[in-house]
């Protein structure tokens, strides 16, 4: 039996569709649930300053609201991964640390500012959940004193003097986070760190960023018993990720310490080279740690959820094994953000009417996080239709997922093949599916 939900620009969000015709089209999916890749570990979004602080002015009943679309398990997007900063990034209320100027000794460290806002919501979307959200940890920027431009904003780079310091910083955060009650299963090395940005933003090279992982962040992290923390580097565009990946893994005094490489979706959509990263280096992982739509808020504009859609299905084609949107919630304007890089969100807050919108990249996401188990397993596909983009997984209850995207101005048919299971399903013009098929024998 075949279940499909679509979503189309022209009639709706994930509406479940009858099954039409046995007749078989000109063109076909075939999917073998034996031949299998990576595994799902699921999917997730950023509970930056900017998103808390948004949430904060919202009423309790929005504010569950928000919280039940994404962390409910069969209400919601199901979401059970997350996304912290280590102290300020662009979409907080300013430049700020967890220290005071030139503490060394980091004796001065405190996540007090994290209580305010950013960790009563990421507890919130446990309540919600029923179980721990696991959070990946991210850095913009060293504070000013430990960069050679004495600036958090602006590139500029980590001082070798301080190269001991800033290892010791990420513990004194996990540390502080664990006392919180906060689960941080991941880390990555820098944001961003071939982007001299106009906010917070540190540039490493390959190379010290391996040397830095091999020499100091690595054996600071076992030192201090963190040696289980998934630690990913890179955590940039898809553009440069090979060269970048191979400087670092082909070290193996640095790959020992590194889980996997982290993507963003700036730049390029050059999907394959995901690939190309995990045939050189099959042990480690892939994680999409970020993407948005930048320039502001775009109210129910399709194309933003069609962009969604075709990173999802192109990174996860390529070995991805799970997606971290950026931004949880904005307000009215795409912020706030202490420099004015503005974007959209999933979810966008009229904090002046206390009105919730939904956007397409919501809906976008749950053709994926609303039907995927952790531990999903991607499977072989093969397509015959010339514009139809998919990809397919099976389930650990052993039902098999196909997310397709048709992005052309033309209905299509397709034949759908699994074993002695065959169907011919109907995709609308300009529209996402997501397939279900149980007992096929």
């Amino acid at each position: 039996m075949i279940k499909q939900y679509e979503t189309s620009m022209y009639s709706g969000y994930q509406q479940e569709k009858l099954i039409q015709s046995d007749q078989k089209s000109d063109f076909s999916l075939s999917l073998d649930k034996n031949k299998t890749y990576q595994e799902v570990l699921g999917f997730g979004g950023a509970f930056t300053e900017a998103a808390a602080y948004t949430f904060s002015k919202m009423t309790p009943y929005s504010q569950e609201k928000i919280i039940k679309a994404y962390f409910h398990p069969t209400e919601g997007l199901n979401y059970n991964l997350g996304r912290v900063a280590i102290h300020s990034c662009d979409f907080a209320l300013e430049n700020y640390t967890y220290v005071n100027d030139h503490d060394k000794s980091l004796e001065s460290f405190s996540i007090e500012r994290d209580h305010q806002w950013v960790i009563p919501m990421v507890k919130q979307a446990e309540s919600m959940r029923g179980e721990s959200i696991e959070l990946l940890a991210s850095p913009w920027s060293p504070p000013a004193w430990m960069k050679t431009n004495n600036d958090m904003n602006h590139g500029g780079e980590l001082l070798p003097e301080y190269y001991e310091t800033w290892a010791k910083y990420y513990v004194k955060f996990l540390d502080a986070y664990k006392e919180a009650g906060i689960n941080v299963f991941a880390l990555t090395v820098q944001n961003e760190p071939a982007a001299k940005q106009v906010w917070d933003s540190c540039l490493y090279t390959a190379a010290q960023e391996r040397d830095f992982v091999k020499n100091h962040l690595g054996p600071t992290l076992h030192k201090h018993g963190y040696k289980d923390i998934k630690l990913l580097i890179w955590d940039h565009n898809r553009d440069i990720i090979v060269e970048r990946a191979k400087t670092v893994l082909e070290d193996p005094e640095a790959a020992k310490y590194v889980w996997g490489t982290g993507v963003h979706w700036y730049v390029s959509e050059a999907f394959e080279n995901l690939s190309k990263v995990h045939d050189m280096f099959p042990d480690k992982h892939l994680l999409f740690t970020e993407g948005t739509i930048e320039g502001g808020v775009a109210l129910k504009d399709f194309k933003t959820g069609e962009r969604y859609m075709r990173n999802m299905i192109g990174d996860f084609s390529n070995y991805l094994e799970g997606f971290l949107d950026w931004n949880l919630i904005l307000d009215e304007q795409g912020g706030p953000n202490h420099v004015g890089n503005y974007c959209d969100a999933p979810i966008i807050c009229d904090t002046k009417n206390d009105i919730v919108h939904i956007n397409t990249s919501y809906y976008a996401i749950g053709h994926f996080s609303q039907f995927l188990e952790v531990g999903a397993k991607r499977i072989k596909s093969q397509m015959t239709h010339p514009y139809v983009t998919n990809v397919a997984f099976v389930n650990p209850n052993g039902d098999v997922v196909v997310i397709l995207q048709n992005e052309t101005d033309n209905d299509t048919d397709l034949t759908v093949k699994l074993g002695k299971t065959t169907q011919t399903i109907h995709m609308n013009k300009r529209s996402y599916s997501t397939l279900i098929i149980r007992g096929e024998a």
